[in-house]
């Protein structure tokens, strides 16, 4: 009997082994290119059958098993007298999984802390269950000389472990103790890199107001004592962030529950093997004292995570407080993760570096989630580290064809279709910036390196300014292969079909893509669209009314403009904005307001920038989303007094407005008027755009909705359209992919394999 199988994950291999031998089975097993294979001798197909069903009932837990099969080989004169675990072969082009990097496994988190284990206070402690995985490999299959493992040499007591099909570390290719150590270096301005003498020399330099980068598994992590304002000031300072929310490091989870408000779901998520930032609402009287409005200015909510190494856990619990801990780079560049370059670029940020010499081949920033406060959905915000790079859905039927899919220009992805198996890369940020579009083609070309696709079709969005789509087009034309362009919107629809599973459905479904930015087939920038699906196509059956859209890039980065171009025929609005503005401004941008042949917009994301602007008066944001963040945590704060209520709506019961848009404005210009308080306004407009949108499926008798797009972000709104739809609808929210524009390279694939005009 053959077995081939597709697994994600370690430790089969050794499972496999100790399976057999239990059962008296003879044969072999081994990690190919394209899988993992057994061949072994049964005495019936009842034998084999329930020699599958026990490798499949025990699989390890880090093991996803996307596919298998059994074949009986009648021909095959091979005779076993044993059974073996043979070398992994790599003589034709990998097809198998890429497992995520894990974090750290609590066996040997045991060990670490146990004084009687010869890897006591190792920082590099790991085994087959855990431990830097995607970071590390150059070639596949994954194994040890294919890593940047292969420089150290193990230890005897590491290689006994590491040959010995019975022990947790065999095949561990991570496997190293002190006496085959990685080695830690701390690099100063005064003294350049030395060896560290004691992870001592960090804690104290945090409890002296010291910044600290620090190597992590996908690159450097920027630290200092959270509890200490002017360090916090200073990283800000010095990173060029001046208001973004910065993430926290606990020691544990208990200390975190201390200060934010923690359910179960949150609690899992910092534990689980992925171990990304959770974003959680602060409590409103914390036990510690740390400098939150130096943290996150303006805001209730605090991204934390728990330590995910060894060295984090052993240098966290050292301190015994939180520390800020921030992706090693300045503001809009990607992460540095090579050592020389962050001597280079972190030594104006950071008084200390702490390096190690195993590198990181794979950059990666953490994964960010959030749940939702009253329906406690799940929202992935950032899809990287821990999750990143392999797409697994055995119910999604894939093709056995390569085609690469290049996403959209900000929160890019790539995805590549290889041989069936799907790879959604981790979030490789906005690629308008240089080192972005650098880092961007390192990992295509890192994932091209270890799978040798051959690319038969190039996916991009429709823009052609992006990045992606610049690229795109110039590896068709060398690859002479088509290059095919996918509307912005519509991908973002097909990928939440894609995630559910969707592309076949019978029924018609309505997509609801609300976002900030994307080019629309008739020439305006769209982004509050309304769609339909049916008979694997896609068909825009309506759209939020559109206003105009002036001065490029610079209005998603002042929210003042769109309130303006929003607003600039209302006399009550004109009064509020004016002072937001100087006489210069005020003339020039009402003067191109004034020509009616401009770029018009139907963005739900402007939308919130201009609302955002006149009930709270936020003129000018320092990051995406700030303003629209700022919007849903006051509206939040009212329903939490209040209760969750359709009667807050500015939709009457007699149906659906002739112009949302129009309607919103000049109810919030009354309520502004009359001194309504704001944190009401905030939730009516949050309500009203739930309320629409009930309104709109039930009007058009849609049984199944979906959603898609970077508002929908915005949990608040996600649990008013739970609270308005549930009853009546079946609803479909992202729940593998973020809503955002990292979902889009994954939508251009789903359209291309799916959509009926493809075909």
């Amino acid at each position: 009997m053959h077995i081939k199988g597709v697994v994600q994950g370690v430790g089969f291999r050794p499972l496999v082994y100790r399976l057999a031998k239990a059962q008296d089975i003879k044969g072999w097993v081994n990690n190919a290119s394209d899988g993992v294979h057994v061949r072994f001798h049964a005495m019936n197909r009842e034998e084999a059958d329930n020699f599958v069903k026990h490798l499949l009932e025990n699989a390890p837990i880090r093991a996803v098993i996307s596919h298998y099969s059994l074949e009986e080989k009648k021909d095959v004169e091979e005779r076993f007298e044993d059974f073996k675990i043979i070398h992994s072969e790599s003589k034709t082009s990998a097809t198998l999984m890429i497992t995520p990097d894990f974090a750290t496994c609590p066996a040997c988190l045991a060990e670490f802390y146990d004084k009687s284990n010869r890897r006591f206070l190792y920082p590099f402690i790991t085994c087959t269950d855990c431990g830097p995985r995607y970071s590390i490999i150059e070639s596949l299959p994954y194994d040890r000389e294919r890593t940047s493992m292969k420089v150290f040499a193990m230890c005897p007591a590491c290689q006994k472990e590491y040959e010995d099909a019975l022990d947790r570390r065999y095949h561990s290719q991570t496997n190293s103790c002190k006496d085959c150590a990685i080695e830690m270096f701390l690099w100063t301005k005064e003294q350049g890199a030395r060896p560290l003498s004691s992870i001592t020399d960090v804690v104290e330099r945090w409890k002296a107001g010291q910044i600290v980068a620090i190597k992590g598994v996908g690159g450097y992590l920027l630290t200092c004592d959270a509890a200490n304002a002017r360090a916090v000031a200073l990283l800000r300072r010095r990173k060029n962030r001046p208001s973004k929310p910065l993430a926290l490091m606990y020691p544990s989870w208990e200390l975190a529950a201390e200060d934010v408000e923690m359910e179960v779901g949150e609690k899992l998520e910092l534990e689980s093997t992925e171990a990304p930032i959770v974003i959680m609402t602060k409590q409103q009287n914390p036990m510690h004292e740390l400098a939150f409005d130096e943290i996150a200015p303006g805001l209730a909510q605090l991204g934390i995570m728990l330590p995910y190494t060894p060295l984090f856990h052993q240098l966290l619990k050292s301190f015994g407080k939180p520390v800020v801990a921030t992706s090693g780079n300045l503001s809009g560049a990607a992460i540095v993760y090579e050592d020389e370059k962050a001597i280079k670029s972190l030594s104006s940020i950071a008084d200390a570096i702490l390096l190690n010499n195993r590198e990181i081949v794979v950059p990666q920033d953490d994964s960010v989630l959030r749940f939702s406060v009253v329906k406690r959905r799940r929202i992935l915000l950032r899809r990287s580290r821990g999750m990143a790079p392999s797409y697994i859905d055995p119910e999604l039927q894939l093709p056995r064809r390569d085609i690469l899919a290049m996403g959209a220009m900000k929160k890019s992805t790539f995805s590549l279709l290889h041989e069936g198996n799907l790879f959604v890369s981790q979030y490789l940020g906005n690629t308008d910036g240089l080192e972005a579009q650098e880092n961007y083609l390192q990992v295509l070309n890192h994932i091209n390196k270890l799978f040798k696709p051959r690319v038969e079709a190039i996916l991009v969005d429709k823009h052609p300014a992006y990045f992606t789509s610049i690229e795109g087009q110039r590896l068709a034309d060398e690859g002479a292969v088509p290059l095919v362009r996918i509307q912005h919107h519509q991908a973002h629809f097909w990928a939440v079909l894609g995630e559910h599973q969707l592309v076949d459905s019978s029924e018609k479904i309505l997509g609801v893509v609300w976002d900030g930015t994307g080019l629309g087939d008739d020439g305006q920038i769209w982004g509050g669209e309304f769609f339909e699906f049916a008979e694997r196509q896609i068909r825009r059956i309506h759209h939020l009314p559109y206003f105009d859209f002036i001065l490029g890039d610079k209005m998603p980065r002042e929210p003042r403009i769109s309130a303006l171009a929003l607003a600039h025929d209302e006399e009550d609005a004109l009064v509020l904005l004016k002072p937001a503005f100087t006489e210069e401004e005020w003339r020039i941008y009402r003067h191109l307001l004034q020509r009616d042949a401009g770029l018009k917009t139907s963005s739900v994301g402007r939308l919130f920038d201009a609302m955002a602007a006149l009930i709270l008066g936020i003129g000018l944001q320092t990051y995406e989303g700030e303003a629209a963040m700022l919007l849903e945590q006051a509206a939040y704060r009212y329903f939490r007094k209040n209760g969750l209520t359709a009667r807050f709506s500015y939709l009457n019961e007699t149906g659906l407005p002739a112009n949302l848009t129009s309607l919103l404005l000049s109810k919030i210009l009354v309520d502004l008027k009359s001194g309504l308080d704001k944190e009401l306004l905030a939730a009516k407009f949050h309500m009203s755009l739930a309320h629409y949108v009930a309104c709109f499926a039930e009007e058009r008798g849609y049984e199944k909705v979906a959603f898609s797009g970077g508002v929908f972000q915005n949990a608040c709104l996600v649990d008013l359209l739970i609270l308005l739809m549930e009853k009546k609808h079946q609803l479909y929210f992202h729940h593998k992919l973020p809503p955002n524009d990292e979902n889009i390279s994954f939508g251009q694939l789903m359209a291309y394999l799916y959509a009926s005009e493809f075909e």
